[in-house]
């Protein structure tokens, strides 16, 4: 089983930037798809970004385009999410994932344990 780790998140004010990494590990490294999604209190789960592995193509949710910026290194087996100008909105746990394409919160097969992002003034 692909197991996902995430790191990176903390405490900011709005304008500031954090890079969030997701490490895979495990059997099955390789998948056909990653993504981030995000949660907060009494709201489901959202996707922020969605990368198809196979072919390198990255989408990103209308809320956070021109913002963040998901990348890989496929040598490490890991996923990055650059987010900048970052705003109070932004503000949730975000979680790393893995699953076939495409990918929605419904089929995802792995989930990291998640890292707190909040963005306050």
């Amino acid at each position: 089983q692909v197991q996902l780790a995430e790191s990176g998140g903390g405490s900011v004010q709005p304008g500031d930037s954090l890079r969030l990494t997701c490490v895979a590990s495990g059997r099955y490294v390789n998948s056909y798809a990653m993504g981030w999604f995000r949660q907060t209190p009494g709201k489901e789960r959202e996707v922020v970004s969605v990368i198809n592995w196979r072919v390198s193509q990255y989408y990103y949710s209308s809320s956070v385009e021109g913002r963040f910026t998901a990348s890989r290194d496929i040598a490490k087996n890991t996923v990055y999410l650059q987010m900048n100008n970052l705003k109070p909105e932004d503000t949730a746990v975000y979680y790393c994932a893995s699953g076939p394409w495409p990918l929605r919160s419904i089929n995802v097969k792995s989930w990291g344990q998640g890292t707190l992002v909040t963005v306050s003034s």
